[in-house]
């Protein structure tokens, strides 16, 4: 679990310094324009706490060790996790499609910086979504074999918390 710490800390420790430079950038300068936000960033929203909402029913059914149903839920988060990483590419497309690149404007420069490295975060914890998902297919986890499932739930809820975070950091100041 210390890793798992030490992870969600220096990760933390990375998006609050982007988005210190964010609000001086913003501050500083009076070519700021706010870069439009594609819509399907709501559904993506939706779709990583949907997300959530599986791996934390996934974990309930492995408690009550009902493995089949839990294996179910895992590979839902997993998918929906994909899913995710797949809204933020459209998102991006969207963005392209109107002529906005990483080097249009400082807003627009920031909101894929911010949306990139949190989606590289996404790809590493969907990537631990999907070792979890196989190793519990073949039966090597279970009720007694747990702190894989739990690192990984934690490192994913912590992702959720950082996307609210962005999203509110986006629209309201972006």
């Amino acid at each position: 679990m210390f890793a798992l710490y030490l992870l969600l800390v220096s990760s933390t420790i990375v998006f609050l310094a982007f988005v210190a430079a964010f609000l001086m950038r913003r501050s500083i300068g009076a070519d700021w324009v706010s870069t439009p936000k594609p819509h399907i960033l709501w559904a993506n929203t939706i779709v990583l706490l949907a997300s959530s909402w599986f791996v934390e029913t996934a974990r309930r059914q492995l408690k009550g060790r009902h493995r089949a149903a839990f294996n179910g839920w895992w590979t839902g988060a997993t998918a929906l996790g994909i899913l995710f990483l797949l809204g933020q590419s459209l998102a991006w497309q969207q963005l392209r499609d109107r002529g906005l690149y990483i080097a249009s404007s400082p807003s627009t420069s920031f909101f894929y910086m911010l949306t990139a490295t949190h989606a590289a975060h996404v790809i590493g914890a969907v990537a631990a979504l999907v070792y979890v998902d196989v190793q519990a297919i073949r039966f090597r986890l279970g009720p007694a074999k747990r702190t894989g499932i739990d690192v990984t739930a934690i490192f994913w809820h912590f992702l959720d918390v950082m996307w609210l975070g962005l999203m509110a950091l986006l629209y309201l100041l972006g």
